[in-house]
C-alpha cells in the first residue's frame, strides 16, 4: 500500500503544478458546474458544490471563475452541458481502475478512455465489474508539518472521523461521504489547517504490481488523469515507492 500512497502524494503534487497552467480549473469548473446543476447553486444546501468551491479557492482559483461556474450551472449563464460517466476496467496485473469523468461527449470520451486502457495492456469492463471493490469516502488531509500524529488522531475522532491513516506527507482523515463537511468544519473550529478534502473511493484491498506491467500501468494512470474529460482515477494498486520515483524521474 506504500507505493499507492507515494502514488497520491504525486498525484497532489502534480496537480498543484497543473494549476499553473489551467488544466487543473478546467477540471474544476466542470465539477463545479455539474454539481449546481445537480444540487443548486447553494452551498449551504449542496454539499458537493461546496467541497467543489473549497477544492477550487485551494487552487486559488479567481472567485468570478467560481461564480460563473455556478451561474452556468444554475442556468443563469448560457454554458456547455457536462455529463458524468464512470467508467469500470482492469489494469496489467489485474489491476482494477474506476474512472470517473464529466463529458459534453460521451461517445467521444469512451472511446478515448478504451484507448489508453487497451494501449498499456488494460481493458474497459463492464458496469459494476470493480465498482463493489473500493468503498466510497471522504478524505481530509493535513500536512505532517503541522501536527503531531496523536494530536490529529485525538481531533479527528472528537470531530466525528472513523480513521486516520498515514498518507506520505499527509495525515489523511477518513469520513463516511456524507459526514465529510461536518467533520472539516469540526476541524476548522478546532483551529486545525486543512490542505484539501474530497470525496474519493478507497480500495478495500491491493494488489502488488512489478516490472513492465508496474511501469505501464503507471501510464495509464498519467495518461487518464491528464485527460480533461477524466475527473478521478481510482486503482487498487501496491507498486514500489522506487518504482515509483524511477517512472516519475524518466517521464
Amino acid at each position: 500500500m506504500s507505493g499507492h500512497s507515494k502514488w497520491n502524494s504525486i498525484k497532489h503534487k502534480k496537480a498543484k503544478e497543473d494549476a499553473a497552467r489551467g488544466k487543473l480549473f478546467t477540471k474544476l469548473i466542470k465539477e463545479i458546474t455539474v454539481a449546481a446543476r445537480h444540487g443548486g447553486g447553494d452551498v449551504d444546501s449542496n454539499p458537493r458544490l461546496r467541497t467543489a468551491i473549497d477544492s477550487a479557492k485551494a487552487a486559488n482559483m479567481p472567485k468570478s471563475n467560481i461564480e460563473n461556474a455556478i451561474k452556468k450551472g444554475t442556468g443563469e449563464l448560457p454554458g456547455v452541458s457536462y455529463e458524468e460517466a464512470n467508467y469500470e476496467g482492469y489494469g496489467p496485473g489485474g489491476v482494477a481502475l474506476l474512472i470517473e469523468t464529466l463529458t459534453d461527449n460521451k461517445n467521444r470520451t469512451v472511446a478515448e478512455v478504451r484507448y489508453i486502457l487497451e494501449k498499456h495492456d488494460g481493458n474497459l469492463g463492464e458496469t459494476g465489474c470493480v465498482g463493489w471493490m473500493f468503498d466510497r469516502v471522504g478524505i481530509i488531509r493535513i500536512s505532517k508539518d503541522k501536527i503531531t500524529e496523536d494530536d490529529v488522531f485525538e481531533k479527528a475522532i472528537e470531530a466525528g472521523a472513523e480513521d486516520v491513516q498515514d498518507g506520505g506527507d499527509m495525515w489523511e482523515i477518513v469520513t463516511d461521504q456524507s459526514g465529510l463537511e461536518e467533520v472539516k468544519q469540526a476541524l476548522v473550529e478546532a483551529e486545525l489547517s486543512i490542505d484539501d478534502a474530497e470525496r474519493t473511493a478507497v480500495p478495500q484491498s491491493f494488489v502488488h504490481v512489478e516490472g513492465r506491467d508496474a511501469e505501464k500501468l503507471l501510464k495509464i494512470m498519467d495518461k487518464l488523469e491528464d485527460h480533461d474529460d477524466v475527473q478521478n482515477v481510482y486503482s487498487n494498486f501496491d507498486i514500489d515507492d522506487e518504482v515509483i520515483e524511477e517512472y516519475q524521474e524518466n517521464n
